[in-house]
């Protein structure tokens, strides 16, 4: 079972909208991943960052148990890990520093470079938590197929989706991207969510951490008229599981507070 999802560098910022599917590398326990400039034709190195100002070999991810380690393998200059799910949260790994544990969930890891910053995205969809009525001594540890974050923002991406359901059994309609955005807005948290960052969540959750096989025409990065098949089958596997419970409409902002906020704004 992978530890770690590796995004290579691509052209867009977080949040935009990318041109296909990013590509990936999947990171098992005890797998490596070199970073740097590599060779000429940024061969050598797994992870390519084609800044001139980023070292051939600028230093190792390694998967563990259920999050990661960043070793620096620079003599001059420190690497920053920042938290993505975070308010401004981030670690420094310093110089020559050596299998640096990483806890975050979603982390970007951003280089000196001439250009400014040579970044890659590492995301750990397997983090442990304690479940209710798990004993410290009570044997071998089980690990939970549904490891949710209830503090991060694809949970409460995955609350709005569940949302009407959650209310009303019946209800078998389920908002649409921009209706979820609307709903989330006005958290602090989520004020510059947009559709391309809510379609974001929803293919990591439905492809890392609930893992369902939605067949090809889901697959990560396919177009908007195809992502109702993953909507429908996440609700479907959170309410049927328990993931999302009554409980968690807490989490969200009360209902109108969005169309009210527009109303404030136009005044």
């Amino acid at each position: 079972m992978e530890t770690i999802i590796v995004q290579l560098p691509g052209p867009a910022p977080w949040g935009a909208v990318e041109k296909g599917s990013p590509e990936l590398i999947h990171l098992g326990p005890g797998d490596l991943a070199d970073f740097g400039r590599g060779a000429p034709g940024g061969t050598g190195v797994g992870i390519v960052l084609t800044d001139p100002g980023v070292s051939r070999r600028a230093g190792q991810l390694e998967a563990a148990g259920d999050y990661w380690r960043l070793s620096n393998f620079s003599r001059s200059v420190s690497y920053v890990v920042e938290n993505l799910e975070g308010a401004g949260e981030y670690l420094t790994v310093a110089p020559g520093r050596l299998a640096a544990p990483v806890p975050f969930e979603f982390s970007r890891v951003v280089l000196p470079a001439l250009s400014g910053t040579a970044t890659f995205k590492v995301f750990a969809p397997q983090h442990a938590y304690l479940g209710e009525g798990s004993a410290p001594d009570g044997g071998e540890q089980t690990v939970h197929p549904f490891a949710l974050d209830p503090t991060s923002k694809y949970f409460l991406v995955l609350v709005a989706l569940c949302e009407p359901r959650l209310r009303d059994p019946s209800d078998s309609a389920l908002p649409g991207v921009g209706q979820i955005v609307e709903r989330l807005r006005p958290l602090d948290s989520c004020r510059d969510l947009t559709r391309s960052a809510v379609n974001y969540h929803i293919d990591y959750l439905a492809f890392a951490k609930l893992r369902l096989d939605l067949g090809e025409e889901a697959a990560p990065g396919a177009d908007a008229a195809r992502t109702g098949a993953k909507r429908t089958r996440l609700a479907s596997v959170a309410l049927r599981f328990g993931l999302v419970r009554e409980e968690h409409l807490a989490l969200l902002p009360p209902r109108g507070a969005g169309r009210v906020a527009v109303q404030e704004a136009g005044a």
